[in-house]
């Protein structure tokens, strides 16, 4: 509590909590709260800067400061031998003042939308209003906003036609994004699938030349193994055949020379043989040689 003393005595005595000693029918004493009141600031139909209608609730809390010499006296000054009631409604009518003041500098969109500007200019304003009387603003907050002629349901039913536009786009183009990266990758796949196929036909056309290419060589080398194996049978074949001449002239030869020795053989047997008309040890007569060499 705080309590004031005063009556013959300039200044009167201020005393924030403690005990003092009052002569009775001499000195007076009286005191003021210095607990924090919670105050709801309600302004009722206050046009907007374009005029329209709306009630605005908020919550503020504020209390005498008594910790503040200076604003302890003004409060003393102001609030002396009041109640807690009629103090609180000094202070709300104030505060409602500044609400109702600060709502008509503005829009519907800008309360409704930016809560906690409109609540610190309340508060500041208010403020340094009510610092004068020693009353110090707590706290301010912007409870309540609404109106009578469904401003207030039209803009959101706005706000929400034009959300559920933007989430209808949104999808469409996160849709639309998908079906694009859904080509690209088909693109993309079909891109690659056939760079495989043509680096496969190219594998395989390599692998095919370069079979061609050793299957070339090696029946090269088969058919030079095949000619130089026919040509050398074809020499041994050659070479047998001139021995095998070679002996065949050979055997008739000696059929010739066999031939040529059985034909003189048969010419010597067919021609009787001459005697020998003279000896050359004896003597023989002519006719008797004669008569024994020849053939009946």
């Amino acid at each position: 509590m705080f309590y004031t003393c005063g009556f013959c005595r300039s200044p009167p005595v201020m005393i924030s909590g403690g005990r003092v000693f009052v002569v009775p029918c001499v000195q007076k004493i009286q005191w003021i709260s210095l607990n924090t009141l919670t105050l709801n600031v309600k302004s009722d139909k206050v046009y907007t800067r374009h005029g329209v209608p709306i009630s605005v609730t908020g919550i503020a809390q504020v209390k005498i400061q008594g910790q503040n010499k200076q604003m302890l006296a003004a409060a003393c000054q102001m609030f002396m031998g009041k109640s807690d009631r009629e103090i609180a409604q000094i202070a709300l009518e104030t505060l409602e003042g500044h609400q109702r003041a600060i709502i008509a500098h503005l829009t519907v969109e800008e309360i409704y939308k930016d809560r906690k500007k409109f609540s610190e200019q309340v508060f500041k304003v208010a403020s340094s209003d009510l610092v004068n009387m020693g009353i110090s603003v707590v706290s301010y907050t912007l409870k309540d906003v609404h109106d009578d002629q469904d401003y207030l349901h039209s803009l959101g039913k706005a706000r929400t036609a034009q959300v559920q536009k933007d989430a209808r786009i949104g999808e469409a183009m996160n849709k639309r994004d998908a079906v694009i990266r859904e080509a690209h990758a088909l693109q993309e796949k079909i891109s690659a699938q056939y760079m495989n196929e043509i680096e496969m036909a190219k594998a395989q056309r390599d692998y095919e030349l370069k079979k061609a290419s050793y299957d070339v060589e090696v029946n090269t080398k088969k058919a030079e193994s095949e000619m130089a194996y026919q040509l050398q049978v074809a020499k041994t074949k050659q070479r047998i055949e001139e021995e095998r001449m070679q002996v065949q002239v050979v055997e008739r030869s000696q059929q010739i020379t066999l031939q040529e020795q059985e034909i003189t053989r048969k010419e010597k047997d067919r021609w009787p043989r001459r005697p020998k008309l003279f000896s050359s040890t004896k003597r023989v007569p002519w006719w008797t040689c004669y008569w024994r060499n020849c053939r009946w």
